[in-house]
């Protein structure tokens, strides 16, 4: 009965956590396809349990194909807590039938026993190239040769024309024709005479189609920045430069045949400039207002305060909250005026900003602590604040309200000390007097009469440290003898070796890096087998490789499965941009599953 109960037990410890999963049902599609081509759309449930999926009125595209389902699931089990998930993929292929911008209405399905929704979609149609890309000619050459035409990079301004202080967004982004492999040597412009703001790019949104003069490209957003002119004129930015690796595909008759030809494949590298960008800055009325902020955009003020009545040695906060757009971050610490009996601390500015084409919008807040040391009623005037809003045209200035504080007489000692703590504002405490009194009257002193020298303890104080210090002598001697051992010494730190690197390799999986990501697994796989074999890595190849492994006691299959890895590993790093972020997790998953294959069998 008690093992059963604990079979039961255990069943629902590991059943509960996956009841309370979340259902999602979402929609996925390109942004923007071209038409008369064909692509997937994709409804990813994290459940296996689903039922009756119904497509909407699709009436913009035709479905060719689907729908294909995948079902995936994943078990952990970390501190004595299980997880489990599942993901079912239907994918549907549509084909575009017409251009324009359509929306692709929710789907709904029957998940674990309830109607559930996905998300609408909105699919942006771009008419087909006006004329074909050009074709390499299909001759046998040394190199080959790419048009200006086929791959570029263009700076876009959301605003050409602006006021002195006004935020615009700069885009930069590369235009090719599908086979861009890699990007190297990015030289960034100066921006002399701008104050700058990077934006985040969300890794999801860089990649898109667009059609351009006729013509579509893949396009890639390298780097986005908000500027912001300090001075008035015509102000030019300097291009943006950078190299980009291109593979081209070439078709080479055969010279033993008329009729045979074969594809080969070259990457070119194509240096690439953006030229510059001017910008129209004009110049802010005049006369400007003393007391003006240099803050340009649409703003409100508002304020509010703890307490107004309160007593001695308290603590009070005033925030005061700009909200709205424009170049927020430039805007300084607003002077408020605290009564001279006040005690006051640096203000604390709170950001809840985001990104917008015309510059930064949201709230900045800023907290005031201050402490009032005596009783009475003081009196904390308006504070104030001049920027030119630039739908009116014109300065404005916006004052927050007075505040009107009765303090009343502190409790506790007079000589007592309040302390700021700088980390946390809003705390205050009360540190007691630091006066100690002088012991007086029978202090019980005796004089000490017992000699330490010639003592069992006295000879003991001597010879310890002199036997410990000979053991960690045998101990070091015995550890350089082994270091001096290089072969043994690195088949010993070779795992280690490897579990840092592909630390690192994590790393880069994480951040959606692949070049950093497959630099590192290659490093640690070649490195680790140099390291076992006790081989030079300039003189390690697959074949002696091979031959060392088989010389360990490795197996054929674990053999096949290393060099099988490092040619996934060589491939995927070049392969063309795009989502690879499901076989970077599977490499690095087989890469740590190997090296514990191979630590087992190869041991000295």
């Amino acid at each position: 009965m008690i093992k059963r109960l604990n079979f039961i037990a255990i069943i629902l410890f590991f059943a509960l956590p996956s009841v309370a999963q979340k259902v999602e049902f979402t929609a996925k599609a390109p942004s923007a396809v071209v038409s008369e081509q064909s692509f997937q759309l994709q409804y990813i449930i994290n459940s296996q349990e689903v039922k009756n999926l119904q497509l909407p009125k699709i009436a913009d595209f035709d479905i060719i194909a689907g729908p294909s389902s995948f079902t995936s699931s994943s078990y952990q089990f970390i501190n004595g807590k299980s997880t489990s998930s599942f993901t079912t993929t239907y994918t549907y292929v549509l084909l575009a039938k017409k251009e324009g911008t359509f929306t692709i209405p929710p789907a709904t399905a029957v998940i674990d026993g309830t109607q559930h929704k996905s998300n609408a979609l909105s699919i942006r149609v771009l008419p087909p190239d006006a004329q074909q890309p050009k074709q390499q000619n299909q001759q046998q050459s040394s190199s080959a040769q790419i048009d200006d035409d086929d791959i570029f990079i263009l700076p876009l301004i959301s605003k050409s024309t602006v006021r002195e202080q006004e935020m615009t967004m700069l885009t930069y982004k590369i235009y090719h024709s599908g086979n861009l492999i890699n990007i190297e040597n990015v030289k960034l412009p100066d921006f002399k005479g701008f104050m700058i703001q990077d934006i985040d790019l969300d890794p999801n949104k860089v990649n898109g189609v667009e059609n351009y003069k006729g013509r579509n490209y893949q396009t890639y957003i390298l780097k986005q920045v908000l500027i912001s002119p300090q001075n008035a004129g015509k102000i030019e930015i300097s291009p943006l430069s950078l190299t980009g690796i291109v593979r081209v595909q070439r078709r080479v008759q055969n010279p033993r045949s008329f009729f045979d030809s074969f594809s080969t494949y070259q990457d070119i590298k194509k240096s690439l400039s953006s030229g510059r960008v001017t910008l129209n800055v004009t110049p802010l009325p005049t006369p400007k207002p003393a007391d003006f902020s240099s803050a340009v955009g649409s703003l409100s003020m508002s304020s509010s305060i703890s307490s107004t009545d309160v007593e001695a040695n308290s603590s009070i906060t005033l925030k005061i909250t700009l909200k709205g757009s424009g170049n927020l971050k430039m805007i300084k610490t607003p002077n408020v005026i605290f009564p001279t009996d006040f005690e006051t601390y640096e203000p604390k500015v709170i950001n809840n900003l985001s990104t917008t084409s015309s510059g930064l919008s949201g709230t900045k807040t800023f907290e005031y602590l201050a402490i009032p040391r005596h009783s009475g009623n003081f009196t904390i005037p308006p504070v104030s604040l001049t920027y030119f809003d630039l739908a009116a045209n014109s300065y404005k200035t916006l004052t927050t309200e007075q505040y009107t504080l009765n303090v009343a007489k502190g409790s506790g000692s007079q000589t007592a000390v309040a302390a700021y703590d700088a980390v946390e504002q809003e705390k205050v405490k009360q540190l007691a007097t630091d006066v100690r009194y002088i012991k007086t009257g029978n202090l019980n002193i005796k004089p000490q009469t017992e000699i330490f020298t010639g003592t069992l303890n006295f000879y003991l104080f001597y010879i310890i440290p002199l036997l410990i210090a000979v053991l960690f002598g045998l101990i070091f001697h015995k550890k350089a003898k082994d270091n001096a051992n290089i072969a043994l010494m690195r088949n010993k730190k070779a795992n280690k070796i490897a579990k840092k690197r592909l630390k690192k390799a994590e790393k880069n999986l994480k951040a959606n890096q692949k070049d950093g990501f497959y630099d590192e697994i290659l490093s640690a796989l070649w490195l680790y087998i140099s390291d076992k074999l006790n081989l030079p890595l300039s003189a390690l190849n697959k074949e002696n490789m091979s031959e060392e492994l088989t010389k360990h006691s490795v197996s054929p299959e674990i053999t096949d499965e290393f060099l099988s890895l490092l040619k996934n590993c060589e491939f995927e790093r070049y392969a063309p941009i795009q989502d690879t972020h499901a076989a970077m997790d599977k490499i690095y998953s087989d890469s740590l599953k190997l090296i514990e294959k191979l630590e087992n069998t190869i041991k000295k």
